[in-house]
């Protein structure tokens, strides 16, 4: 049916609106803790499940995913770490730059301490299996029925936990995979070409590094452009922790754990490159530029999950977009 002529710039605004929805939409704000120590955290879906692994980066193959998951947009941030340590016993040690900086000098026993938090505070199983209490001791291995088996065995995680550190397959769709092609960007900025350097902002294909000890990695919210899912600083800020051994397995509770995206004091955009890999560090490793974020699966009977207040704003442009259209075809 043609539409008239005077009506297409309405109907051009509400399919934009209906795509912008459809990128925001899947972000969701959840709420841990209580009183004073509450916080957020912003997690985007990671959809597209079963997606072809790219052949062309390291680990070779990587980034197949046969599930849809979420990610934190962010990285784990100080404050949320300091509300953590104020909520129960067991502190976690970080680097203390400013509330809003991301939570470094964090072991990945820490991190793993911290997620399964999240898990218990709301009535989840929790993902890793410490059997001991010292706040950096190594986790012990789940059975096989207990642990995590879909895309292949996981002794580290398990089935059951909402929350957890992101696998390398996982962490690697969220920052390179490009679903509109369904293709990979060699930067997790959404992008093949080397991002800019910056100190902080959100311009789009722009990373946080190249910077002295002393200007440090720039807020999470602020932390350079996003990758082509809409996650932040996943090149550069902060060096993140994997939830995965170094040689792939999750049989050895002490092994080396993989690391990923480089951080603000490389002089050089190949630590974030999706053929790169860092070194793999011991779980129990502390180091002013590690630092962390959550995946989670997906629920939609989560109760703590409400939209972004940007999906709600969409909403609303096209429920208006919509009202106008009406008029005029009334007209």
């Amino acid at each position: 049916m043609n539409r008239p002529h005077h009506l297409r710039p309405l109907f051009l605004a509400s399919f934009t609106l209906v795509f912008a929805l459809h990128s925001l939409a899947d972000a969701s704000v959840t709420t841990f803790g209580s009183g004073s120590n509450q916080f957020d955290m912003t997690f985007v879906e990671i959809g597209n499940p079963g997606n072809e692994a790219d052949t062309d980066g390291k680990p070779d193959p990587a980034g197949s995913v046969a599930y849809a998951y979420q990610i934190g947009k962010y990285e784990v941030s100080e404050e949320i770490i300091d509300k953590f340590n104020a909520s129960q016993s067991v502190q976690i040690f970080k680097v203390s730059r400013g509330p809003n900086k991301p939570a470094t000098h964090v072991s990945w026993n820490d991190a793993a301490r911290f997620v399964n938090w999240l898990n218990t505070s709301q009535g989840h199983q929790a993902a890793y299996n410490f059997t001991t209490s010292g706040e950096n001791d190594h986790i012990a291995l789940w059975s096989s029925a207990e642990a995590w088996q879909l895309g292949g065995e996981n002794l580290f995680r398990h089935k059951d936990a909402f929350y957890f550190l992101p696998s390398s397959d996982e962490w690697y769709k969220a920052a390179y995979y490009d679903a509109n092609t369904g293709n990979y960007f060699s930067y997790p900025t959404g992008s093949d070409t080397e991002p800019a350097i910056t100190a902080g902002g959100t311009d789009p294909n722009t990373a946080v590094y190249y910077q002295t000890s002393e200007q440090g990695p720039a807020p999470v919210t602020e932390a350079g452009g996003l990758s082509a899912y809409g996650i932040m600083g996943m090149g550069g800020n902060a060096t993140e922790w994997i939830g995965t051994e170094a040689d792939l397995t999750n049989d050895d509770g002490s092994a080396d754990r993989i690391v990923r995206g480089g951080r603000f004091s490389n002089t050089t955009n190949l630590y974030m490159k999706k053929f790169n890999l860092d070194t793999p560090q011991h779980a129990n490793v502390e180091h002013e530029g590690l630092g962390f974020r959550v995946a989670s699966i997906v629920s939609a009977d989560d109760e703590n999950v409400i939209p972004e207040p940007g999906s709600l704003l969409v909403w609303s442009l096209l429920g208006l977009a919509g009202f106008h259209v009406s008029r005029r075809l009334k007209k």
